[in-house]
């Protein structure tokens, strides 16, 4: 892989975090606020904490995975080694 296509992919990588990061926050602000309304409770805590706090914890978990699995690639970032496959 080209240092461009290296900058390219990191770029990549940063573009769809940042759009993790913001689909966690609006998935935090639904699942507190957007829920305070709707009674209900889960071992005597409401609902809209339940799912404000470990809600969102799991969400941020499945978002990495995601994020690992489709987005990131694995390479390698010391230029002394690949300058001697090279050579």
């Amino acid at each position: 892989m080209s240092e461009y296509e290296k900058y390219q992919q990191i770029k990549r990588e940063a573009r769809w975090t940042g759009l993790a990061l913001f689909v966690l926050i609006l998935f935090w602000i639904f699942a507190g606020f957007g829920l305070a309304g709707i009674p209900g409770e889960v071992l005597g805590i409401p609902l809209w904490a339940v799912t404000a706090s470990i809600g969102v914890w799991f969400f941020a978990i499945l978002l990495v995975k995601l994020l690992t699995s489709l987005v990131f690639q694995d390479m390698d970032l010391d230029e002394e080694k690949e300058a001697k496959q090279h050579e």
